[in-house]
C-alpha cells in the first residue's frame, strides 16, 4: 500500500537558474545535488520547505533515448508557456507571505479581472 509522497517532479530549461529561483527567491532548502557522469551527466535536483518531508525535483527536461527530439522539443515550448507543471502552496498570511517574495526579489504579474 502507498504510504507516502516523497517527490514531485518540475521541468525546468536550466538546472542553476531554478535552483536560484526556489531557494533564494521561495525560500526552499537544497535537498539533493549529484550528477552522475555515467549517465550523461545525469543531475539529480531537489529543493523542499524546510521542516517538510515532500521535494521538488527540478528536471531538466531530457532527449533520447528518454524522450526523442521532437517530444523533448515539444516538452521545452510547454515549460516555456508555464503550461508543463503547477505547485500549490498554503500561507497562514497572504499579504505577509507577498511581501516576504517581493523583498526576495520576486515579480509578480498583475492580471486585471476579466469580465
Amino acid at each position: 500500500m502507498l504510504k507516502q509522497l516523497t517527490y514531485v517532479q518540475v521541468w525546468v530549461h536550466d538546472q542553476d537558474e531554478a535552483l536560484a529561483f526556489y531557494t533564494d527567491k521561495l525560500g526552499m532548502e537544497l535537498r539533493e545535488d549529484v550528477t552522475v557522469p555515467e549517465m550523461g551527466n545525469f543531475r539529480w535536483l531537489s529543493v523542499g520547505l524546510p521542516g517538510q518531508d515532500v521535494s521538488i525535483t527540478l528536471m531538466a527536461v531530457p532527449g533520447p533515448p528518454v524522450f526523442d527530439e521532437e517530444t523533448a522539443e515539444t516538452l521545452r515550448t510547454l515549460v516555456a508557456k508555464g503550461a508543463a507543471s503547477g505547485l500549490f502552496f498554503v500561507t497562514d498570511d497572504i499579504h505577509g507571505t507577498y511581501d516576504e517574495l517581493v523583498q526576495r526579489g520576486h515579480n509578480f504579474a498583475i492580471v486585471d479581472e476579466v469580465d
